[in-house]
């Protein structure tokens, strides 16, 4: 775990904060701030159609996700570009030996809903198992704040053809 904490920093220390990039989107050493990176699709190993129960919880959907193989709880935000989990999932996920240091992929900036920037880490997440069907690596962000909660963003909403809401069921359909 101390591991983990040592190397989130020496990241961070070593991206700095010479610009910010879009909301999701990483700034690597290399490029210049006008410069985009586009996240990679998830690879989809299963197919077909997906149908995924719903929990509302203080007003936002949350939806049961296994990451490398660990339940979780995402909030769906269609509005995040790419999956963020906080430094404790991070933690969590390093001392069960789901997440290791060749998952690290780099430092990034981020922006908020409210135009804040934070620091982050992207991370590969070797699976993302959202009901019956399996994204194989996904980036994440590890946002360097304990009580981020975990979004389920773009970068694994993409790995998807088609997602509907049925609200009254309180059902996604992943397809």
């Amino acid at each position: 775990m101390k591991q983990l904490f040592v190397m989130l920093g020496i990241v961070l220390f070593l991206s700095g904060c010479s610009g910010c990039s879009q909301s999701g989107r990483r700034k690597s050493h290399n490029r210049t701030a006008a410069d985009s990176v586009v996240t990679p699709p998830p690879t989809t190993v299963e197919g077909g159609r997906t149908v995924v129960k719903m929990e509302k919880v203080n007003g936002v959907f949350q939806v049961p996700v296994e990451v490398n193989d660990v339940r979780m709880h995402f909030i769906f935000d269609t509005g995040a570009s790419i999956i963020s989990i906080s430094e404790t999932e991070a933690m969590f996920l390093y001392k069960q030996g789901s997440l290791s240091k060749d998952d690290i992929l780099g430092s990034a900036n981020f922006t908020d809903a409210n135009g804040n920037i934070s620091a982050g880490t992207v991370v590969n997440l070797r699976t993302v198992k959202i009901g019956d069907r399996i994204l194989r690596n996904v980036q994440a962000s590890v946002v360097h704040n304990l009580d981020a909660p975990l979004l389920l963003g773009q970068s694994a909403l993409g790995g998807f053809m088609k997602i509907s809401i049925d609200y009254k069921r309180g059902e996604i359909i992943f397809e």
